[in-house]
């Protein structure tokens, strides 16, 4: 591994550190870029295990130790104990945890465990409309900036696509059981996670082209795998939850020490999902990855999880069907913010 640099920093641009020399994770200048200021690097490498005054919380950084927060039984929601406990996923990725949503299947042949065949077959319906509508308002965004010089694709196409499928009206393309599903008219999330989607696959050229030269029945399918894993690497590499908080049920032995009882735990996602003794490369995107892992991506029944695929599947096709030439502005690099949620502010392109 590289030796870290962090001290060669200007002053500006290094992580404030707390007593005994830990990274402060809400101090002036955190917040820019917790990646390229090795502030993750840091905590997994020196203070696997530490105490954050300013986010009153434990934070976990080490990717097996973030795993076992998210799943062990021995932690549970924070700060509500109705939230989530293992096994079952915790609230991360585009999951709020709410308590008033069902989930969904992934896909129409999914069931849902103790669903009768025809709550299945309403729930696959859902998800069916669900998928038309993100297709039809993809496409009718992408042809309204697909004649510009130049278009921001964050303030014309991110923040209107997830926004204009979140109604809470009785016809919304997303709804089970008569309960509305709450988590998804929160669309703040989705917008971060669209944008650093759309960001990654920009960047690659020849992923563009393989989307792009997706045709006939097998080419398309196979596409859509690739868009998948697309989605999943994004959600790996750039999530756009950062922290997900947890509180221990009893002590709880980490790499780096013992968690006491009842303590809050800050499972640090970023620093998680780019943990090089899990993953490869892990500062790479890779749709084609050996080493996924679906963990970090949040429940795959929930409501905004899907949406947010469908998203990004949609909104790249039409994309690329309204701009076949689409790319980066001159000069124009993207780049994200925030150490709580993160995300691009601008996407730069030139539509043609």
């Amino acid at each position: 591994m590289p030796a870290d640099r962090s001290e060669a920093l200007p002053t500006v641009r290094r992580p404030h550190r707390l007593a005994g020399g830990q990274p402060g994770l809400l101090e002036p200048g955190a917040s820019t870029d917790p990646y390229r200021l090795r502030l993750y690097r840091i905590l997994r490498t020196d203070f696997p295990l530490g105490y954050d005054p300013g986010l009153g919380a434990w934070l976990l950084s080490r990717y097996a130790d973030v795993a076992l927060a998210l799943t062990d039984p021995r932690f549970t929601g924070y700060p509500r104990d109705g939230a989530p406990r293992g096994p079952v996923p915790a609230p991360l990725g585009l999951c709020r945890g709410s308590l008033v949503c069902t989930p969904l299947p992934s896909s129409g042949t999914d069931r849902i465990p103790g669903s009768t065949p025809a709550t299945a077959t309403a729930t696959a319906s859902a998800v069916e409309r669900a998928a038309s509508a993100v297709e039809r308002a993809a496409y009718v965004l992408a042809r309204r900036i697909a004649g510009r010089d130049q278009a921001d694709l964050v303030g014309e196409f991110c923040r209107w696509l997830p926004a204009g499928l979140s109604s809470p009206e009785p016809n919304a393309p997303v709804r089970t059981g008569g309960e509305t599903a709450d988590c998804a008219r929160h669309t703040g999330l989705r917008e971060r996670a669209l944008a650093s989607f759309l960001a990654n696959m920009l960047d690659d050229p020849d992923l563009l082209a393989a989307v792009a030269g997706g045709a006939g029945p097998g080419a398309e399918a196979g596409t859509g795998m690739l868009l998948g894993r697309a989605w999943t690497e994004t959600l790996r590499r750039d999530p756009p939850v950062q922290i997900v908080l947890r509180r221990t049920r009893t002590e709880v032995r980490v790499s780096g020490g013992t968690l006491p009882a009842g303590a809050p735990v800050a499972c640090l996602i970023g620093a998680a999902g780019r943990d090089p003794a899990r993953f490869a490369a892990p500062d790479r995107f890779d749709p084609l990855r050996a080493d996924a892992d679906p963990l970090l991506t949040g429940p795959a029944g929930c409501p905004a999880a899907l949406l947010g695929r469908l998203e990004a599947e949609h909104g790249l096709r039409a994309l690329l069907t309204a701009m076949p030439g689409i790319r980066w502005a001159d000069g124009f690099r993207p780049a994200s913010s925030g150490v709580l949620t993160r995300g691009p502010r601008t996407l730069l392109v030139r539509p043609s």
